[in-house]
């Protein structure tokens, strides 16, 4: 698998590779939250910021998947939480939003490999994600990755409620 990693001036150009990849993995779910349109207007208001970056993975030519974000301003925090004492102020942080692989690439090592190669993109000291608590496979997967639970939020009426995870990059 090879990966490409992208700028936000390259946004416009992934965006179709991007949504129908979220599109094949989210498939037959109801959920409006992880529709198409929903997911198409995340992914406009964070590859609009001028530190985004993706990585998507290849094998061949075909898309495996991605992992983007973009690093928070100075002193920013996920909207509607406090930043964790964990987190000092002034610490440049990088927002994971989203990590995405299609099935048959699970368990290959292809999910951390899109992870580290999008986090260590940036230069940043801090990670931070969303997880759907729900998911606690997922959760356990982070930890293992080096990630602490520091708490949890409801961003949007329409979503579930995420963990706030986080990891230092340069401890």
């Amino acid at each position: 698998m090879r990966l490409r990693t992208y700028t936000s001036a390259d946004a416009a150009s992934i965006r179709e590779i991007v949504l129908d990849l979220h599109s094949a993995v989210h498939s037959g779910s109801s959920d409006p939250f992880l529709s198409r349109e929903r997911f198409s207007w995340f992914y406009d208001r964070w590859s609009g910021k001028p530190s985004w970056s993706c990585v998507v993975g290849f094998d061949d030519e075909v898309p495996t998947g991605f992992a983007y974000g973009a690093s928070f301003a100075l002193g920013g925090w996920w909207k509607g939480s406090e930043r964790p004492s964990s987190v000092p102020e002034g610490v440049p942080v990088f927002g994971l939003s989203e990590l995405l692989v299609l099935k048959e690439w699970r368990e290959t090592g292809t999910s951390q490999r899109l992870h580290d190669a999008v986090v260590s993109s940036r230069g940043d000291e801090v990670a931070t994600l969303l997880v759907d608590v729900a998911h606690p496979k997922v959760v356990e997967l982070y930890e293992r990755w080096g990630y602490e639970k520091v708490g949890e939020q409801k961003p949007f009426e329409d979503s579930p409620v995420f963990g706030i995870m986080v990891k230092r990059l340069n401890p």
